[in-house]
């Protein structure tokens, strides 16, 4: 699947959604109940599922991608 052009908005939300996993997925999470809410499910009800782009499975694999590599450019900066 090609390079897909996500919403500015649904790639944050994406990395916020993998940063709140990294942070529960720690030994002894502090803040649990806070954590969990944090847990953007706007990340799985935005708009771009809607459409024919965004309904394939290899969207939100790439939409994974796009954020980690966000991840990695925001921790090198």
């Amino acid at each position: 699947m090609g390079l897909i052009a996500f919403p500015e908005d649904l790639v944050r939300a994406q990395y916020d959604w993998i940063r709140t996993y990294e942070a529960l997925a720690q030994p002894h999470p502090r803040r649990l109940a806070a954590l969990r809410r944090r847990l953007p499910d706007y990340v799985w009800r935005h708009p771009f599922f809607m459409t024919f782009e965004g309904s394939a499975a290899a969207a939100r694999v790439e939409l994974r991608r796009q954020a980690r590599e966000q991840e990695h450019g925001v921790r090198a900066a």
